[in-house]
Formats: C-alpha cells, sequence, structure tokens
C-alpha cells in the first residue's frame, strides 16, 4: 500500500506499507528515505531532530535515514538536497527523483531511487541511481549511506581465513582507515571473522568518529539493536575497482548514529550515461544478542541466507 502523509513537518511524504513494515520516503527534500521499522514499531533509522520539516536553502543537512551520495568524498558529495523531488509510481515500485544538481559545488548530476516493497515481509529492493547531465565525463562510485538508530552495533564480515600455505600467500582484502581510525577505541570489536562496531553516546576514544572499510566478497553488513536485525546487501563485482582503496563497505559512527554503508564501483560516467547501484534491506525481530563471534556465525549468519531468500 502506498499513501501520502505528512511526516514531522514534511507535508509530502510517501509511506509504504505491507502489514509487516512501513516506510517513509521525503518528497520535500531528498529523496531520502526516513523511516524503516515493523508496523506499528518504532524507526530503526536516525532522525536528525533538528533537520525534521526543514525545506530549502543552500545548506547541507544529514536529515536522517537513507540518502544517496557521490565518491570520492569531496565538495560535490555535499550538495544539499534540499529541493522536492518528482515521485512516480511505476508498477510495483515508487521512483524519487531529485532535480539536476547544477548549482556550486554541483556538477550535472542527478540523483534517482526506485523501491520495491515486498507484498509481505520485511524485504526491500532500492535501486539509486546518478545520471550524469553535465558536459564532461565525471569518475564517481555511487554511494549508500544508512543512518542506523544509536545505541546498536554494526558488523561485517571478513573474507574467508585460512592457514598460509603457498596458495594463500596473496591478500585477501583491505581495511580503510581513516585519520581518526583508532583500534585502541573500546568501540571497536575486530574479531577472526568478522568486525563490529558498536555506537556509544559517550565514547571515551581518543576520537569523536571512528570509520574503518573493507572489501567484503560476501556483499552483507547488519546493524543489530534491542534484538531487532538489520541487514542489507549489494552486489559486489568481482574484479572491478572499489573507493577509498577498495572498499564496498564501510562503518561510520559518532555520539548519534551509526552508518551502514555501501559503494558501488568507479565507473567514468560520460555526459548523458547513468551508472546504478542495488540495495536489498530486512529486518528481524527477536534476535537474541551476544557480541562474541560464535553468536555473530551461529544466529547472525542463518538470517543473512533468509534475507537472500
Amino acid at each position: 500500500m502506498i499513501e501520502c502523509i505528512r511526516y514531522r513537518g514534511w507535508n509530502n511524504c510517501c509511506k509504504l506499507s505491507n502489514g509487516t513494515v512501513e516506510l517513509v520516503v521525503l518528497a520535500d527534500v531528498g529523496p531520502r528515505v526516513i523511516f524503516y521499522g515493523f508496523q506499528g514499531g518504532e524507526n530503526q533509522f536516525h532522525e536528525v531532530e533538528e533537520d525534521a520539516g526543514q525545506t530549502g536553502t543552500t545548506k547541507f543537512r544529514l536529515y536522517g535515514g537513507h540518502r544517496l551520495w557521490v565518491s570520492p568524498e569531496v565538495d560535490r558529495t555535499y550538495f544539499p538536497d534540499n529541493s522536492p523531488v518528482a515521485v512516480s509510481e511505476l508498477g510495483k515500485t515508487v521512483r524519487f527523483t531529485a532535480p539536476r544538481e547544477d548549482a556550486p559545488p554541483g556538477t550535472g548530476l542527478q540523483k534517482e531511487f526506485e523501491i520495491e516493497l515486498a507484498p509481505s515481509g520485511s524485504a526491500v529492493r532500492v535501486t539509486h541511481r546518478i545520471t550524469n547531465h553535465g558536459t564532461q565525463p565525471s569518475v564517481l562510485a555511487p554511494w549508500s549511506p544508512t543512518m542506523m538508530r544509536e545505541g546498536g552495533r554494526g558488523i561485517l564480515p571478513l573474507p574467508p581465513r585460512h592457514t598460509m600455505d603457498k596458495d594463500h600467500y596473496q591478500p585477501v582484502g583491505v581495511f580503510g582507515v581513516w585519520s581518526f581510525t583508532d583500534f585502541a577505541d573500546p568501540r571497536w570489536h575486530l574479531g577472526t571473522d568478522f568486525i563490529q562496531l558498536s555506537q556509544s553516546a559517550s565514547p571515551t576514544g581518543r576520537f569523536r568518529e571512528q570509520m574503518g572499510g573493507i572489501f567484503n566478497p560476501a556483499g552483507w553488513g547488519a546493524y543489530v539493536r534491542q534484538g531487532v536485525l538489520f541487514i542489507k546487501r549489494a552486489q559486489v563485482v568481482a574484479g572491478a575497482s572499489y573507493p577509498d582503496f577498495g572498499c564496498n563497505f564501510e562503518l561510520f559512527t559518532n555520539p548519534e548514529f551509526l552508518e551502514l554503508e555501501t559503494l558501488g564501483p568507479m565507473v567514468e560516467l560520460k555526459p548523458g550515461e547513468t551508472v546504478q547501484h542495488v540495495e536489498r534491506w530486512s529486518l528481524f525481530a527477536n534476535v537474541p544478542d551476544r557480541q562474541d563471534e560464535e553468536w555473530v556465525r551461529n544466529t547472525v549468519v542463518p538470517y543473512i541466507a533468509k534475507s537472500d531468500a
């Protein structure tokens, strides 16, 4: 079911629901999926309180929820998405198309979501598109950060482990670090098969923010909070060149929220061309929560298979 609603000061929003989960997508700004949660339950996405209901101006606002960015992270990444978007229904999907980014620091790019909610269950397919309407080629990668509600923990799987032998001399992945990445920070939990990053309102480490990225051949990431498990999946393109030294999944946190992010391969997008990046989401309730790797392996990983069904 799709209906037009008002939400937290925005007059033009689309609510998608199927009796199990609900999504709210902003049309006054964005496009931005501001809400994803179980029917009648709380939002699993973070919302920026001071940005609620805001529109217009050239000031960049985070708003919250799920957005589409452009990597690498430079000035054009922060083009303010404060204008109304066009909404159209296409069978089972709803398309949200932002205006062209022509004013500085824009470079003629145009962003678009196409969202499909399964008839039952929690599955969501989000197709992200970036079209180059400029006059010059643009080197970029689609980047899809999801701002998760505070108090949870992000989980990424590492490539398969193996003892060293003549068939395992070469590295199997990368770990991207930023100037503020500090593995002494207690929010990090680095294991044999998984990386976990906790969100904390009162971090005790050296830096307010933490961030890390990996090449993730499994193509999934998760966020667990108070018994609710959010899973996002993205296609992995073998042999492709990914941003940030080869990262296709990244985690970022600060005292307000945690972001679970996916990235597509780097492309040279010529004028008139479009690049597409697809994510699939799922939510599961009543998930027993621990922090050890055995719990991830025996509890979280089986849900990954369910999310792919």
